[in-house]
């Protein structure tokens, strides 16, 4: 039996891409309109595996993400990096002077917005879900409206892509994550890890951490923080390392361990930037 693997969003979306890159087409897919109704799935075990956002090359991390995974002690089991594709669909037969409306999620038609403004006829309206949209377009036989999709939506409702990438920056990516409420049984190829520690207010406490990163030979990708809710000013560090051997990263753990506060480990995986 496939796995059941929650989404944020539709059949359609990016994170419909991403589960199917991880897990192949014929895979379960529960729909979840939130972050916090999918991370809901996984606690209720509705769901066994979930595709989460973490950041983006243009609106920068996705700071509650961050703090679900962390309240919810989700494990971090996978990773992927995403070019973001905007593709203006509608049913077959059409042009873009035939386009009145297009609807779409706020993100998408602000990354859009250039492209609109030398096709000052059509009116932009905000919805929930991009690929939602898309499948609504085909269900009802909408003609005039059209969607802003990844072309996987076009290709699930058998819709005609009408103009190609008309987000007005080309390079952007998304990263997602899988996570599970479960540790992982096996271990594959691990050369990624995220953890999670508080530090105490002294000089350079910081600095030391990265240091013993730096002398365990580890390659720091990312580091957050985000406040401690219970105690004012005080923070805490999310960071993602990626190494070249098991051993340099079990080292690492063990020193930040005894430095650190409220050390957590969210993930080991495969780094996904090859």
């Amino acid at each position: 039996m496939n796995k059941i693997i929650a989404i944020q969003g539709a059949e359609g979306s990016n994170h419909h891409k991403v589960a199917c890159d991880f897990y192949g087409t014929s895979i379960q897919l529960k729909e979840c309109m939130s972050f916090d109704v999918l991370v809901d799935s996984l606690l209720d075990q509705s769901a066994d595996l979930g595709v989460m956002a973490l950041e983006n090359t243009i609106a920068g991390s996705i700071i509650p993400n961050y703090a679900l995974i962390d309240k919810h002690n989700l494990h971090i089991i996978g990773e992927e990096y995403l070019n973001i594709h905007h593709h203006l669909m509608g049913l077959k037969g059409q042009e873009i002077s035939d386009i009145k409306e297009v609807w779409s999620h706020p993100m998408a038609l602000l990354q859009c917005k250039e492209f609109f403004k030398k096709h000052a006829h059509i009116k932009l309206v905000e919805d929930v879900d991009t690929a939602e949209v898309a499948k609504r377009i085909s269900k009802e036989n909408l003609v005039g409206i059209a969607a802003i999709a990844p072309k996987i939506a076009a290709e699930i409702f058998e819709l005609a892509i009408i103009e190609d990438q008309i987000q007005t920056i080309k390079e952007n990516s998304t990263r997602f994550v899988i996570v599970q409420t479960k540790e992982p049984d096996t271990k594959k190829v691990v050369n990624k890890a995220s953890i999670k520690f508080q530090l105490d207010h002294k000089r350079g406490s910081l600095a030391a951490i990265l240091n013993v990163l730096s002398d365990c030979k580890m390659s720091l990708t990312k580091i957050q923080s985000l406040p401690v809710i219970e105690e004012p000013w005080k923070y805490s560090f999310f960071v993602d390392v990626t190494f070249d051997t098991y051993e340099n990263y079990q080292k690492a753990k063990a020193i930040i361990e005894i430095m650190a506060e409220d050390f957590k480990i969210l993930g080991t995986y495969e780094n996904g930037r090859k």
